[in-house]
């Protein structure tokens, strides 16, 4: 299960988004501004605050260059299937 946070300008998100499609990879996605969530909500379920934040079977991963860089060391089919 992929979950990721978004906001409606970040470009990164969009990136995070059409990779994941590109990878035929379900994921829900939270529009923290359509959920009036805070940066501060975020930073309490992610350590983070800034977006997108990419959980993947509950862990957090961290944003787009670390979904990224997990896919280029082949450690996300890991991740995808524990």
């Amino acid at each position: 299960m992929i979950t990721i946070y978004t906001t409606n300008w970040c470009s990164y998100c969009v990136a995070a988004k059409q990779f994941l499609k590109e990878n035929n990879l379900d994921y829900e996605e939270i529009n923290i501004e359509k959920n009036n969530m805070t940066r501060q909500d975020l930073e309490k379920l992610s350590g983070n605050y800034t977006v997108p934040q990419i959980f993947i079977n509950d862990k957090c991963i961290g944003g787009y260059d670390q979904l990224i860089s997990l896919y280029q060391n082949d450690e996300l089919k890991d991740l995808l299937y524990e």
